[in-house]
Formats: C-alpha cells, sequence, structure tokens
C-alpha cells in the first residue's frame, strides 16, 4: 500500500461470521486504518465500534455493510464523510445511494472489500 486509506466500515460487527468483521480482520491484516461505526457497541482489533453518527475526518473509503433497506437512514451521513470512494459490497447494491454518492463527487464501486484487498486493488 502506498498510501493510507482511512477506511469507515458501516455496519460493523463483532461477530466474526459477519462479512464486516471479516473486512476489519484484512483491513487490520493490511495496516489500513479503520473506524467501524455499527448499532451495537463492541470492540473491533483495537478500534471501538462507533454507534450513531460520528464526525470522522479524512475519510479516503466508506465500505457499506449494510441491507439496502437499511440505507435510508445512513445515505446523508456518508455523502458527509466526503469519501474519496464507497464501496457497496455484494447485498449492499443501490442504485438510488449509488447515484447520491457520485452526484457528491464520490466514486462508486460494486465490489468486495475482502477481494480488493488480497486481490492488491484496494
Amino acid at each position: 500500500m502506498n498510501k493510507i486509506k482511512k477506511t469507515v466500515i458501516i455496519g460493523a460487527s463483532t461477530d466474526p461470521a459477519r462479512y464486516s468483521y471479516k473486512a476489519a480482520a484484512m483491513l487490520n491484516a493490511h495496516d489500513v486504518p479503520f473506524v467501524p461505526v455499527g448499532i451495537k457497541k463492541g470492540e473491533l482489533f483495537g478500534q471501538d465500534i462507533l454507534n450513531g453518527q460520528p464526525t470522522i475526518d479524512e475519510v479516503d473509503t466508506v465500505t457499506l455493510y449494510v441491507g439496502p433497506q437499511n440505507q435510508g437512514a445512513w445515505a446523508d451521513y456518508i455523502v458527509s464523510l466526503k469519501p474519496r470512494r464507497v464501496i457497496f459490497n455484494p447485498g449492499t447494491e443501490n442504485p438510488d445511494l449509488k447515484n447520491k454518492v457520485e452526484q457528491s463527487g464520490a466514486e462508486a464501486v460494486e465490489a468486495c472489500t475482502l477481494v480488493l484487498l488480497s486481490t492488491g486493488q484496494y
């Protein structure tokens, strides 16, 4: 990695079976700084899961693990973080939110964070 890419994980979970947990583990293993944001309190690899919609500065990437049916409450928040890109992981694809992200000037990518990291494309 030639550039630090602070990543916000929306939908973070302490459940090892969840893909948001696996993403945190892989980001941690690749030394990519991450901020987990979720609805339940907990800790992921030394980072407290932040609840609500906290202010986070210098966000490069938002990786999304919240299904389309629950994204409405997150849309304005995601855009307010001013990320360079938003990754819509499998199952989170949402044309309306993708459009809103692109209109804000960010890149909207339908991809898997785990695959991007494991193939050096992150």
